[in-house]
Parts: structure tokens; C-alpha cells; sequence
């Protein structure tokens, strides 16, 4: 059976946009790879059960989100909004209440959008962030991600303030902050992701290389820490960037992407959600990987290196959880987001 696969990317270098590819599930092999949207820097995307596909967008000086109208046969663009200034760094939907949620990375905010019919979005709360960390990268709020909490709650990640804010959202799309949680100095927070029974949290450090494991209160919104790893080797001391993390189904193992070790980390985890150990750093073939993806029968993995222009299929061990190189060099220009489209 065959799967599309949507592509954002930086518009720097060579790329225009938005890329789709057929990946078929038996092989493991991706091809067709083809631009579908010439739009500025896509570098995330998210796509709605009602086939709207938002887009990180950027227009000489101004940022913000682009809306299309998405079909396997391509896209057409239905809207822009865009303000002066940085695009977010993240997007993603809200199904139950149609909103949809950014996250700017320079700006350090969190913008909250009610989605109408037609999938346009009108912008109905904005939070913004302070304070600031030990690194150089820190000297300001730096928002890389919004997203649901399982009980549908926002939880956004500040890697500049080290902090994770947790929010709740109304269904007029107004955010009342419950809870903030701060991670160790210069930890750098960049993405979270949560169990499948939403008790524990799983919490990447851009700037120290590092996981976290958190306990998650549904009651109250709070989180507490219980236990860090590293993702990069011991012996390394070079430049990395923890950048992508992701989970199985089931929640019994972990993958997350290292920038400048150029590689995939693979963990297995415990009953109780805590990190057993760290089975596998696995190449990604390329430079500067981003964003990654498990295929929906999670029996493959598809990595992006920006850099390098290109992408990396692996074969997944449903058993042990680990990877196998699958196919390399597949060209991507300037790769960041990996989306498997259901």
C-alpha cells in the first residue's frame, strides 16, 4: 500500500516549498518526489481531518501561516496571515475545539487561531513568553512548541526561559495559564511528547542534548521531573542540537534526532514510562537532521538532513525497536518536516 509524504523545508538554497512523495509500505521505497506549494520556508506543517493543510509561511519580512486546500493531487492556497516579523517554528491543530496553534521561536510567543469551515483561521489570543537561560542562545522567550496535552490541555515549550507553560484553552480560543514548569539551566527545551496513558512526559533539551522524563498531573497541570539522559555518546564534543522526538503507539520506545552528531537516538523504556537505556545511535546519512517520522504501521522511519539535501529511510524492528538502514541520498531540498499523510 502506498502513503503520501509531505516535505516543509527552508527556502534558502534551492528548495520552493512544499514537496510530496508515495512511499510504499511493503518496500520501504520513497519516489515521485515533487513540489506541490512554491511558498517561503514551510518548515512545519500540519494537516487537518478536514484536508486543511497549515503551513509555516514567509514573505520578505513578514512570517506567519499559510492555509491550502489539501488533496493527494496537490494543493491550493485558501489564505495567508501574515504579520511583521519571524514565522512560528511549529503549528498544530486543535480537532475538538478547531483551533489551530503556533509557536514563534523569535518572537517567544504562542498564538492561538479559531479554524472556520472553509479551514480559514482568525487569530483569537496570543501569549507571550519571558525571561531568558545561562547560553548564548537563550537572551530571550523562545517558543518551538504548542501542542495538546492528553487531556487537551496546551503545553508550550520555551527554550530560551527554559520552561514548559501549560494552559487551559477555551473552545473561543482564549488560554488561562494553570502551570509552568522550569528545566535545569541551559537544558534548552525544544519539543514534548507524552505516553499513551498521558501520565509521563518525555521532554527533549535542544541545548543539552538531553531527554527528560516528567510526571504529568492531569488534575492540576503540573510536572514534575524524574529522570534525564543523555542523546549523544558520552565522548562527544562538538556542536549537537537535540531536535525531534517521537513515540510508539504503545510507548515502549523513543526516538529522537541529534544535529551535529547527525544521528538517530533509540530508547527503550520501562513499564513505569522511565528510560531503560539507550539502545541505538544510528547515522542519518546527511547533515543537520531535523525533523523525522514513523510510517502509521510504524515499521519505518523517514529522517530529513537540511543541510545535505536529502533524505533517509530505515527498516524498524517491531520487536527490539531498532533501526536498519533501508535507502539513502534521497534528494530533498533542504529538508525539515517529515509528515506521513493517513
Amino acid at each position: 500500500m502506498s502513503k503520501k509524504v509531505l516535505f516543509g523545508s527552508y527556502t534558502k538554497r534551492v528548495s520552493k516549498g512544499i514537496y510530496q512523495a508515495d512511499f510504499d509500505e511493503t518496500t520501504g521505497k520513497l519516489s515521485g518526489m515533487t513540489a506541490i506549494a512554491e511558498i517561503g520556508s514551510p518548515t512545519y506543517l500540519a494537516l487537518s481531518k478536514a484536508n486543511h493543510l497549515y503551513a509555516v509561511d514567509k514573505k520578505d519580512q513578514e512570517g506567519g501561516i499559510a492555509v491550502y486546500d489539501y488533496t493527494p493531487g496537490g494543493v491550493s492556497l485558501k489564505q495567508e496571515v501574515l504579520t511583521e516579523g519571524a514565522s512560528p517554528a511549529y503549528v498544530a491543530v486543535d480537532e475538538d475545539r478547531q483551533l489551530l496553534y503556533t509557536a514563534n521561536y523569535h518572537k517567544g510567543t504562542v498564538e492561538v487561531y479559531k479554524i472556520a469551515a472553509d479551514g480559514q483561521i482568525t487569530l483569537t489570543d496570543l501569549f507571550q513568553g519571558s525571561g531568558s537561560g545561562p547560553r548564548p542562545e537563550q537572551g530571550s522567550s523562545h517558543m518551538h512548541f504548542a501542542n495538546l496535552t492528553p487531556d487537551q490541555r496546551l503545553v508550550a515549550v520555551d527554550l530560551g526561559a527554559d520552561k514548559v507553560y501549560t494552559f487551559d484553552v477555551s473552545y473561543e480560543g482564549k488560554l488561562t495559564q494553570v502551570a509552568v514548569f522550569e528545566t535545569t539551566a541551559g537544558f534548552g527545551p525544544r519539543h514534548i511528547r507524552f505516553s499513551p496513558d498521558g501520565q509521563t512526559a518525555y521532554l527533549l533539551g535542544e541545548l543539552a542534548s538531553e531527554l527528560s522524563v516528567l510526571h504529568y498531573n492531569q488534575a492540576d497541570g503540573t510536572f514534575v521531573l524524574l529522570q534525564t539522559v543523555a542523546t549523544q555518546p558520552d565522548d562527544w564534543d562538538a556542536h549537537n542540537g537535540a531536535a525531534a522526538i517521537y513515540l510508539l503507539a504503545d510507548g515502549k520506545f523513543i526516538y529522537t534526532s541529534n544535529r551535529g552528531h547527525n544521528s538517530l537516538a533509540v530508547f527503550a523504556v520501562n513499564a513505569d514510562g522511565k528510560i531503560a537505556e539507550r539502545i541505538q545511535l544510528i547515522p542519518t546519512e546527511g547533515d543537520f537532521p531535523r525533523d523525522f517520522a514513523l510510517a502509521p504501521d510504524e515499521k519505518y522511519v523517514i529522517a530529513t538532513n537540511q543541510n545535505t539535501d536529502n533524505a533517509t529511510v530505515y527498516r524498524r524492528d517491531v520487536q527490539t525497536g531498532l533501526l536498519t538502514l533501508q535507502e539513502k541520498d534521497i534528494a530533498v531540498p533542504e529538508p525539515v518536516r517529515v509528515m506521513f499523510v493517513d
